[in-house]
């Protein structure tokens, strides 16, 4: 039997603590081979648009996974998402499709758990003001996932539409936390310990000229192509850089691919992930002066881990529709 998970039963399933702990171990996974990640192939698609088959394997979770991402920039102005995506996770003992799972809640929740973990092992421990260019989804969940593991007494927070940032103080208004709205993005890297780029950019919205001793950033939000980017060059190249997954960060971040076209970067340069330095911290931040950047791209083995997590839970509890595909 397949279960069918729908938005609505993800929404009331899912726990953020349990996906943080999967992601990290997810990490440290791929790290010691335990986990699989392959770099994804980019499929064109109408419109300009672009399929993504994100694919992972794990044997902690003995399960793979595809998730079918299509980017489709083009929809957003006919007033449709810009991105859909649906998980399979497939069995690693039968073979059978234990689950099919819709990927919109799962995708923004697993890239936060993700900037929390290297928020976690990169941030200096007096870290107290966060920083938020983008005031969406990713934002609120951004903000969720960090307040959790350290001590965030004020949230900045900066979008085109102040209307954007006025809904995310409404979402986040239960974390109890003192937000202010920033007026443009170089504002908040002169306050923020923590910042975290949210943002569907093609051209840089942070400029590395604005970077202070100890900051720690989440490049989150540019989509998976080669030509959009958060951070410039400069930025980029002047940073300890840590990515989720090596192949991946050099198949499709602009963010790393623009800055070693320009030659602030060296390809050889790009060798640490976030799993290496969740396994050996001596790879990550070396002093509090440091600025470390995580280049958060997304990877199929977060989607894996969470999806795993959810299946298990949806099981027990009895949630979902399940079906006979073989019938």
């Amino acid at each position: 039997m397949t279960l069918i998970l729908t938005h609505s039963d993800i929404d009331a399933l899912i726990d953020r603590t349990s996906v943080y702990r999967a992601v990290e171990q997810a990490h440290a996974d791929l790290t010691s081979g335990a986990a699989s990640n392959p770099a994804p192939p980019q499929l064109p698609i109408a419109d300009g648009g672009t399929a993504l088959p994100m694919v992972a394997s794990s044997e902690p979770s003995g399960a793979s996974v595809v998730k079918m991402l299509s980017d489709m920039p083009a929809k957003v102005g006919r007033g449709l998402p810009s991105q859909r995506s649906t998980i399979l996770l497939m069995s690693a003992q039968t073979g059978e499709c234990e689950a099919v799972l819709d990927g919109r809640l799962i995708t923004a929740i697993r890239t936060a758990a993700a900037s929390a973990v290297a928020t976690a092992h990169l941030a200096t421990q007096r870290s107290s003001i966060l920083g938020l260019i983008g005031a969406g989804t990713l934002a609120v969940e951004h903000a969720r996932a960090i307040c959790r593991i350290r001590n965030i007494e004020k949230v900045l927070v900066w979008s085109r539409s102040a209307s954007t940032v006025d809904s995310f103080r409404h979402r986040t208004a239960d974390l109890d936390i003192q937000i202010e709205y920033a007026e443009s993005p170089r504002s908040i890297l002169a306050s923020a310990d923590i910042v975290c780029t949210l943002t569907p950019s093609r051209e840089p919205i942070v400029e590395g000229a604005w970077f202070r001793p100890g900051l720690h950033l989440n490049a989150v939000g540019a989509p998976p192509r080669a030509d959009h980017r958060e951070i410039d060059g400069p930025g980029i190249g002047s940073s300890r850089l840590i990515v989720d997954s090596v192949p991946t960060a050099l198949t499709k971040s602009g963010d790393v691919l623009l800055a070693i076209a320009e030659g602030h970067l060296q390809t050889q340069d790009v060798d640490v992930e976030l799993g290496d330095v969740i396994v050996n911290p001596a790879l990550g931040r070396q002093s509090d002066d440091d600025i470390t950047l995580f280049n958060s791209v997304g990877i199929g083995l977060q989607d894996l881990v969470t999806a795993r997590t959810l299946v298990d839970v949806a099981t027990q509890q009895g949630v979902g529709a399940s079906v006979r595909l073989n019938a």
